[in-house]
C-alpha cells in the first residue's frame, strides 16, 4: 500500500517509567509478553529467527518490529536460480607431498551441509606450492571433490584456493544446532546478479504489502555475511566478524574488474595460505575491492529503504549477520536513509560502536544475555542474573559517555520468563537506562582531553579493532582489547586514525595524545607502515611540540637494523631480538610517578610483552626481574615507563586487559603524557572501581560502583571539591552539584 500512513518515530518518546525498550515475543507467549511488556515498560514488540508474531501484535505494544531477510528465507526462488547462489572462497587443507602426485580433499573438514564445490567458477581455482611460494597446475577429480597435483616436490607443501556455493546460512546453523531445530535449512541468494537482485525488490514490496502490522522492518541485515564456516562436526570452524571471504560473487569481481580493471585473485581474498582478515596490514587491491561492493551494498539498500519508506515503514539494520558491505563507519553508510540501527552487545566497546554510528537517526543495543536454552535452562537462574548484572555494568560506563536510544533482548521470552529474578532485575535495568538517556540528552559528558586511535583501519573500524567474533576474549588480544574498553568509559573523547590519514595531513589539530596499540605486524601495530619515513618524521614532530604518546604491546614493531620498535626514542623502551644483548642495559630500576601513584599491588598486563628493555633515561616504574638472575645489568623485562621527548611524553604499557585499576592506569597515563595531571580530580573517584560522568550544562554527576561488591570512595565535583560516598554494589547514584 503506496503512502501508507508513517507512525511513530522509531525511538518512540518515552516517559520516566517505560519506553526506549524492545522485548522479543512469538504466538504461543502473547499473555506472558503483555505482563512482562508492562513490567518493564516496553514499548516495541520484536519476533526472532525461527519465531512468529502473534496477531494482533499492537495490543501488547505501540511498536512492532519484524525481521526481514533479503538473501535467504525463499528456498523456492534459491532452487529455481542455483546459478545465483552466495559464493565464498576457501582454503583447503595443507597436505605435505610424500611422493610426486599430491591429492587433496578440498571440503575436507568442512560442513557438508554448508558448501558444494562450484565448478562452474574452476577456473578461479589456483594451487600453490606453500614451501616455495609458487603457483602450481592441478587437476580437479569432480566427483571425489578432490585436487589432483602432478609433478609435487615430495616433502613441500600443498593446498587450494577454491570456489563454494554457500548451500546453508550461516547464521540460521548456529541457531538450528544452538536450539536443535528441525525445520527447512535456509538457503541463499546474491542480490549482486540481476535477476536477484530485481527479485529482492519486488519481494520486500509483497511483504510490506503482506504484514501491516509491522512499525518498523528491522533488516537482518543486507546482502552477504561475515565469514563464518563450520567443520564436519557442527562446530564454527573459522569466524571473522569484519571477513569478505562470502562476497566472492562472480558478478562482483566482473563488475570490479571492468570498473578498475583489476581482476582479483583467489589469493586476494586468500594471502598466503591463510584467510584475509583485519589483523592484516590491508593492500590497496584489497581496500578498492571493499569500496568497490560496500558502494554496491549502500546503493541498492538505499533502494530498499526507499520501498519501505514509501510503504509508510520505518527501516532498521542489524548489525550483525548479513552485514558485511554495509560499513557504518564507511563514506556510503549515512546516505542510505536508514531510521535506526541496532547490534548485540558485549560490553562498552559495542555500545560506543553502535551509538557512533553517523547516518541513524536511533540507536538500540540488544543486550545479553540472549534468551536461548544454552543460558536459560533449569539451575541457572543466578547464573543468567550474575552475566546480566556484568553485561550491564561494562555497557553502562560507555552509556553514560555515549548513550544509546534503545534497549532490548533477543530470544524466546517465554524461557527468560520462567527465571523471576531474572525479570525483576531487567525492570530495575530499564529505568536506569531510561535515566540515562535522558540525562545525557540535556548535556554532553564532561571531557578532559581528546584522544586518537592509531592503526591501518582508521575511522573504518571506530571502536572495531582488536575483534574476531564480535568482542570474545582471545588470549592473545584480551590485552589490547582492554584499552578500548576501558577508553569506553573514560572522560575522554575518542576519535580513530589511520596511518595514511596522518601521513595526507598529519595529526589533526586538538589531538591532545596518541594510542598505538598491538603485536607487531598487525594492522592494529602497523607493520610495515613504520618502514615509512615521512611517518616516523610526522609522529614524532608531533610528540616533541607538546603532545602525548601511549604505546601498548609492540607499538611501531617493524624489524629493522636490529632494532623492532620504530618509536623507540619516543618511546624510550626497545624489544630484544637477540641482536643488542652484547650491549649492557643498565636502567633497571623502578620509580614511582604520577601513571601509578595510586596503584596497590601489582598490575595486570594480561599476556603482556617479553623482553622489553629501557634505553638510557628512560624512567622505568615497573619492571619483571626473574629471581634467577642477580646480575644489575642485562636483566628484566620493562612492563611500564615514561619518557620525556623534547617538549613531549610518552608511555609504555605492556599490555592492558580491562579492568578498573588498568582503566585508571590508562586515564592517568593519558593525562601524564599531555601535561595535564592537574585535571584528575575534577569529576573524579578515588576508588579506581567506582568512575564518574559529569554533566556540565545541567550540573549532574553520575557516580558507579563498577563492581558487585559495595565499595567506599571519595568523589570530587567539577571545582574538586571532595565528598566520601559508599556505594551498594551495582549503584548508580546521581548527584546534582552546587552551581
Amino acid at each position: 500500500m503506496e503512502n501508507r500512513e508513517k507512525k511513530g518515530d522509531v525511538c518512540c518518546a518515552s516517559s520516566p517509567k517505560k519506553g526506549r525498550l524492545t522485548i522479543p515475543t512469538d504466538a504461543s507467549f502473547v499473555e506472558g509478553t503483555k505482563e512482562i511488556a508492562a513490567l518493564w515498560g516496553a514499548d516495541a514488540v520484536r519476533d526472532c529467527d525461527g519465531t512468529s508474531l502473534p496477531k494482533n501484535p499492537h495490543e501488547i505494544a505501540p511498536l512492532v518490529y519484524k525481521t526481514y531477510f533479503v538473501v535467504r528465507g525463499d528456498n523456492e526462488w534459491a532452487k529455481k536460480h542455483p546459478e545465483e547462489a552466495h559464493r565464498v572462497f576457501l582454503l583447503s587443507d595443507t597436505v605435505t607431498a610424500d611422493s610426486s602426485l599430491v591429492r587433496i580433499p578440498l571440503l575436507r573438514h568442512y560442513l557438508k551441509d554448508q558448501f558444494a564445490l562450484d565448478m562452474a567458477n574452476v577456473h578461479r581455482f589456483q594451487a600453490f606450492d606453500r614451501t616455495l611460494g609458487e603457483e602450481v597446475p592441478f587437476e580437479i577429480d569432480e566427483k571425489e571433490g578432490t585436487a589432483l597435483i602432478k609433478n609435487a616436490i615430495p616433502y613441500h607443501e600443498y593446498n587450494v584456493d577454491f570456489v563454494a556455493r554457500l548451500l546453508w546460512h550461516p547464521t540460521q546453523i548456529y541457531n538450528y544446532l544452538t536450539n536443535h531445530w528441525d525445520v527447512e535449512k535456509d538457503m541463499v541468494y546474491d542480490p549482486s546478479f540481476p535477476k536477484t537482485r530485481q527479485y529482492v525488490k519486488e519481494h520486500l514490496k509483497r511483504w510490506l504489502e503482506e504484514n501491516q502490522d509491522v512499525d518498523v522492518v528491522r533488516f537482518t541485515t543486507f546482502f552477504y555475511q561475515f565469514s563464518l564456516f563450520f567443520n564436519e562436526k557442527g562446530k564454527e570452524k573459522y569466524v571473522d566478524w569484519f571477513g569478505y571471504g562470502l562476497c566472492g560473487s562472480p558478478a562482483l569481481l566482473d563488475g570490479f574488474k571492468k570498473e578498475s580493471g583489476i581482476a582479483l585473485t583467489a589469493e586476494d581474498l586468500i594471502q598466503a595460505g591463510q584467510y584475509n582478515n583485519p589483523f592484516l596490514v590491508p593492500n590497496e587491491k584489497f581496500r578498492r575491492y571493499m569500496d568497490y561492493v560496500s558502494r554496491f551494498c549502500a546503493g541498492l539498500m538505499k533502494e530498499l529503504v526507499e520501498i519501505v519508506h514509501r510503504h509508510g515503514r520505518k527501516a532498521m539494520m542489524f548489525l550483525g549477520d548479513d552485514w558485511i558491505g554495509t560499513e557504518p563507519y564507511g563514506p556510503y553508510f549515512a546516505d542510505v536513509g536508514l531510521d535506526a540501527v541496532v547490534g548485540s552487545i558485549g560490553g562498552g566497546v559495542t555500545v560506543r560502536m553502535l551509538s557512533e554510528i553517523p547516518g541513524a537517526a536511533c540507536h538500540e543495543g540488544r543486550f545479553l544475555p540472549y534468551f536461548f536454552p544454552d543460558e536459560f535452562h533449569e539451575g541457572n537462574e543466578q547464573g543468567v542474573v550474575d552475566g546480566f548484572n556484568k553485561s550491564w555494568r561494562s555497557a553502562r560506563r560507555a552509556l553514560l559517555r555515549k548513550p544509546l536510544d534503545r534497549m532490548g533482548f533477543g530470544g524466546y521470552l517465554s524461557l527468560a520468563a520462567k527465571f523471576p529474578s531474572f525479570v525483576d532485575r531487567v525492570a530495575e535495568v530499564a529505568d536506569e537506562f531510561r535515566d540515562i538517556v535522558e540525562t545525557a540528552e540535556k548535556s554532553a559528558p564532561y571531557c578532559t582531553m581528546k584522544v586518537g586511535v592509531l592503526n591501518a583501519w582508521g575511522s573504518l573500524r571506530s571502536w572495531m579493532s582488536h575483534m574476531v567474533a564480535h568482542e570474545l576474549w582471545y588470549q592473545q588480544i584480551y590485552s589490547y582489547q582492554g584499552v578500548l574498553e576501558a577508553l569506553s568509559g573514560l572522560p575522554v573523547e575518542v576519535v580513530f586514525l589511520s596511518f595514511d590519514d596522518v601521513l595526507r595531513s598529519g595529526v589533526p589539530d586538538g589531538v591532545d595524545a596518541l594510542i598505538n596499540v598491538g603485536a607487531r605486524d598487525t594492522s592494529y601495530s602497523g607493520g610495515s607502515y613504520w618502514d615509512n619515513p615521512r611517518l616516523l618524521e610526522k609522529i614524532r614532530s608531533y610528540v616533541a611540540k607538546g603532545h602525548g604518546f601511549v604505546g601498548i604491546g609492540e607499538p611501531s614493531a617493524y624489524a629493522k637494523d636490529g632494532h623492532l620498535f620504530a618509536l623507540r626514542d619516543v618511546l624510550g623502551v626497545d624489544e630484544e631480538l637477540g641482536f643488542t644483548l652484547s650491549q649492557d642495559k643498565y636502567n633497571i630500576e623502578a620509580h614511582e610517578s604520577f601513571v601509578n601513584a595510586d596503584k596497590k599491588g601489582g598490575i595486570d598486563y594480561g599476556e603482556g610483552t617479553k623482553n622489553v628493555y629501557a634505553l638510557d633515561g628512560t624512567e622505568v616504574l615497573d619492571i619483571d626481574i626473574s629471581p634467577r638472575f642477580i646480575r644489575k645489568v642485562n636483566v628484566g623485562e620493562v612492563k611500564l615507563a615514561v619518557n620525556d621527548y623534547f617538549g613531549g611524553r610518552s608511555c609504555y604499557i605492556a599490555g592492558l586487559p580491562y579492568n578498573g585499576e588498568n582503566a585508571r592506569l590508562l586515564y592517568r597515563a593519558l593525562l601524564y603524557v599531555s601535561h595535564k595531571e592537574d585535571a584528575l580530580k575534577k569529576a573524579f573517584s578515588s576508588n579506581p572501581n567506582a568512575e564518574v560522568s559529569y554533566y556540565p550544562e545541567i550540573d549532574t554527576y553520575a557516580v558507579i560502583n563498577n563492581t558487585d561488591h559495595t565499595q567506599e570512595t571519595v568523589f570530587y565535583d567539577a571545582d574538586g571539591e571532595p565528598t566520601k560516598l559508599m556505594l551498594k554494589p551495582t549503584e548508580l547514584r546521581w548527584i546534582k552539584g552546587k552551581k
